[in-house]
């Protein structure tokens, strides 16, 4: 399965289970096992980069096992071809993901106006509450 033009996963390294899908649909459902659990093992595969697995692991969530196999199930469609094909995309739709770098974050800092602003507003603050303050007695 071609993902990018870099990145090729073998279809040894994929496996499909098929089983019955969940929810209305009469005697179909309760005969045919149209839904897919596709599974990919992320630490085993030699087909992504380090980084590559390492930011498939975050992206992947609650869909990644302790033993570091993806599964992705699909059971949208009536058809066990048409499920096998969206979870396929599905996790190179994820794969895709995970190879794009996150752009690294700059640290900023305030301009001078701008802090001279928020002082000059701390102390206008300031100076409104000292006047609710009940005046001070004179002996």
């Amino acid at each position: 399965m071609q993902v990018t033009d870099t990145i090729f996963i073998d279809e040894s390294e994929l496996e499909e289970r098929f089983i019955r899908a969940s929810g209305p649909g009469g005697q179909h459902v309760n005969k045919n096992e149209t839904a897919v659990q596709l599974r990919f093992d992320v630490t085993a595969t030699k087909a992504l980069p380090e980084d590559v697995k390492h930011r498939l692991k975050q992206l992947a969530g609650r869909r990644l096992s302790k033993d570091g196999v993806l599964i992705i199930e699909a059971s949208e469609s009536r058809s066990q071809d048409r499920n096998r094909i969206a979870a396929r995309e599905r996790l190179k739709a994820l794969v895709e993901r995970a190879t794009h770098k996150p752009k690294p974050r700059k640290k900023s800092r305030p301009s001078l106006s701008s802090i001279r602003k928020m002082k000059q507003a701390k102390a206008q603050n300031g100076q409104k509450k000292a006047l609710r303050q009940k005046p001070a007695r004179d002996e």
